[in-house]
């Protein structure tokens, strides 16, 4: 939940959605009609995940039996904040599935209350110490389409001001600016190995781009 604080400093964020459009991949009749789910029932629950074991009839007549990975519906957010308009703030943290030290965006599942844009203030504000008056929704990545249900927003930020609220870090966590344009340098990195971040990165720097530095200076 937020502060009283942090509400009032998110009160004059400006708030866009600007996910475009995606084409569809699938071609002829067969591929365009989806699987008839025949069964859904789970099979392990944890505090984030449930397994569930899905029966599905294809167009063919096939039938099979998939096991997936539910997660919550809201997702999660995964933030680009601009502290100008070469310099993105990254973070290294610590991550439970590679047993090191990672470096990419600061990242949070959004909660019930919230929109995904606030969401990604909040965690900007936790995990960076910084507000953004600016947020835009940029697009929305999978993770392992295949047998995982969760989806991760990326968000871009700037017109960035101080404010840091508490989150639930176990430890610090050490924010590091990075220059858009060393990515290279950054890729070369032993522990900056997050498909999300590297993604969301080069979107961001295309973007930027794209806004010129007219637009930076609007922003200021």
């Amino acid at each position: 939940m937020w502060t009283r604080e942090a509400r009032v400093a998110a009160k004059n964020v400006e708030y866009t959605n600007a996910t475009p459009a995606r084409a569809s991949g699938n071609s002829g009749t067969a591929m365009s009609k989806k699987p008839r789910i025949l069964s859904a029932q789970t099979i392990a629950r944890t505090r984030l995940f449930r397994v569930e074991e899905v029966g599905l009839e294809f167009a063919n007549g096939t039938v099979v039996h998939y096991e997936r990975l539910s997660a919550s519906p809201r997702g999660a957010v995964l933030v680009a904040a601009m502290l100008d308009e070469d310099t993105v703030l990254l973070i290294r943290e610590y991550a439970a599935g590679t047993h090191r030290y990672e470096l990419g965006l600061p990242k949070g599942r959004i909660e019930a209350h919230e929109h995904l844009l606030e969401a990604a203030n909040r965690e900007l504000m936790e995990e960076v110490g910084y507000g953004a008056r600016e947020l835009r929704h940029l697009t929305s990545f999978t993770l392992a389409p295949g047998y995982f249900e969760h989806v991760t927003h990326v968000v871009f930020a700037r017109d960035l001001y101080p404010q840091r609220v508490p989150g639930d870090e176990p430890e610090e966590i050490e924010v590091v600016p990075w220059r858009l344009s060393n990515l290279k340098a950054l890729l070369a990195k032993d522990d900056c190995t997050e498909a999300r971040s590297i993604a969301a990165l080069y979107m961001v720097r295309d973007l930027v781009r794209e806004l010129g530095d007219a637009a930076w200076a609007r922003s200021r």
